[in-house]
């Protein structure tokens, strides 16, 4: 009698081939989130830049000041752009309360330290972005001004955003 050969792969091939997945997963899976988390940072930064400069552009073009919220920034709504809605934000950041790349924007314009108002003129804003879910949309919070000056707390602490300034000390949003 003649034994015939089984084709195929024992149980033991099967369990060292899942295992060395596993052990590629793990160490693969950390240094993706934190790739991503550095990504969202970059975005938030660069989305208060694009803020900044949406700002000015608005101030020296309608002669006004800054804006006074982040909707008259936004998309145009009627046939031309005017002040209050001047097109230079696309619809994600030009919006009342945005969200982008696991970061909330929070807009002040105004004054610094007086209660910030929502309609032109305004000499100065202020625009903080903060991680949806800390340390894991992000571990930083930023903020800019018209400074144009990005700020950077990587103590991960900030849940919501100071009253009405960017402290660009040490101790509050030190400068990128």
């Amino acid at each position: 009698m003649r034994l015939r050969k089984e084709k195929g792969f024992s149980l033991i091939e099967l369990l060292i081939v899942v295992a060395i997945i596993l052990i590629i997963a793990a160490i693969a899976v950390p240094n993706l989130l934190r790739s991503r988390m550095a990504a969202n940072e970059s975005s938030a930064a660069a989305g208060l830049r694009t803020i900044t400069t949406a700002n000015i552009t608005y101030s020296s073009t309608y002669n006004v000041g800054y804006a006074g919220t982040l909707t008259a920034l936004g998309p145009k709504v009627g046939a031309s752009p005017t002040s209050a809605d001047a097109d230079l934000l696309d619809g994600v950041l030009g919006v009342a309360a945005p969200v982008k790349s696991g970061y909330k924007f929070v807009y002040l314009a105004g004054p610094t330290g007086a209660t910030p108002t929502t309609i032109a003129p305004n000499a100065t804003f202020t625009t903080f972005a903060t991680p949806v879910s800390l340390g894991s949309s992000g571990q930083s919070g930023f903020c800019v001004d018209q400074t144009n000056v990005v700020g950077k707390d990587t103590t991960g602490a900030v849940a919501a955003p100071p009253a009405t300034a960017c402290d660009y000390t040490a101790a509050g949003f030190p400068p990128m």
